[in-house]
C-alpha cells in the first residue's frame, strides 16, 4: 500500500509573537524610538538619564 503525498505546501502565517521576523522588526524600532527619546530628554533638561531618573 503506497501512501500519496501532498502536491502543495500549505501557505501558513506567520504567528505574531515569539521570535520571528515579525518580533525583531518591532522591537528594534521601539528601541530606536526609546533611544531618541533619551537623548531628546537629556538635551532638553541639561541632565543625564539617570539623573532625570532621580538615580544619579
Amino acid at each position: 500500500m503506497t501512501q500519496t503525498r501532498p502536491t502543495t505546501t500549505p501557505n501558513l502565517e506567520e504567528p505574531k509573537f515569539g521570535f520571528n521576523e515579525y518580533a525583531e522588526r518591532l522591537n528594534g524600532r521601539a528601541a530606536m524610538i526609546g533611544f531618541a527619546l533619551t537623548l531628546i530628554i537629556e538635551y532638553v533638561t541639561g541632565q543625564g538619564l539617570l539623573e532625570w531618573l532621580g538615580l544619579g
